[in-house]
């Protein structure tokens, strides 16, 4: 079956009875939305995560006891769902990016920005993994980074470092996080410390006593670990 036939299956998470409430009647006039549960509270969202899987999750940011980024940390590796964050505040915004969030849906909201805020996530979800995207701050400029440009990239402390040719750019996730999250893009790790985009390899080099080192596009050279070498090369073909 086409995917872009199958409905988006979609929680609402939210302490506020009214908000879970406008956002569910709003989304149950899209044939292309299923609504598969509401919660007031991040424990019942954990729950329900479990249990129904959502495709795209409407996440409120303060919410008592645990908010929307305490109930993602909980959650560990960078979850297999899409994720709107709702607020009543400008000054979450560039967090709900970092930690991955599709978009961002202001409070109050009117039906028509809403609608558009969901045609525009739902085909950011349908459309192929290479336009998706990192929004980086460096200084007072939000950098737009694509999977797609990045070579690889390389653990920084509790940080990650974006190579994407000449530019470098620093990601506040963790290398296991994004490692998780970009897999299915056609990222793999090649050593403890590093993970590199796939398509961006020229070659691999054999070096003394059969190590491997990869040579990426733009010459850069990165040394492969032995635990990683058969990964690398079963998905390379």
């Amino acid at each position: 079956m086409d995917n872009s036939t199958v409905p988006l299956r979609v929680l609402i998470v939210d302490d506020e009875p009214l908000a879970r409430s406008n956002i569910a009647v709003l989304l149950a006039r899209d044939a292309g939305i299923q609504l598969v549960g509401q919660c007031g509270s991040a424990e019942d969202a954990l729950e329900a995560i479990a249990a129904v899987k959502p495709d795209l999750v409407f996440l409120d940011v303060e919410m008592p006891e645990c908010d929307g980024f305490e109930m993602l940390d909980r959650l560990g590796l960078s979850p297999p769902f899409a994720i709107i964050f709702v607020t009543a505040h400008h000054q979450f915004a560039l967090r709900a990016f970092e930690v991955g969030a599709v978009d961002y849906l202001m409070k109050p909201f009117d039906d028509q920005r809403f609608q558009r805020m969901l045609e525009r996530v739902k085909e950011r979800i349908r459309i192929p993994g290479e336009t998706r995207r990192f929004i980086v701050k460096n200084g007072n400029i939000l950098h737009v980074v694509k999977y797609a440009e990045i070579d690889w990239i390389e653990a920084s402390d509790y940080y990650s470092t974006l190579h994407s040719g000449e530019r470098t750019h620093m990601l506040r996730r963790s290398l296991v996080d994004l490692e998780s999250l970009l897999t299915p893009y056609g990222f793999c790790r090649i050593h403890r410390s590093a993970i590199v985009n796939l398509d961006r390899i020229r070659a691999l080099e054999i070096c003394k006593e059969g190590e491997y080192e990869i040579v990426l596009e733009g010459s850069q050279r990165l040394r492969m670990s032995r635990r990683y070498r058969k990964p690398i090369l079963d998905r390379l073909g």
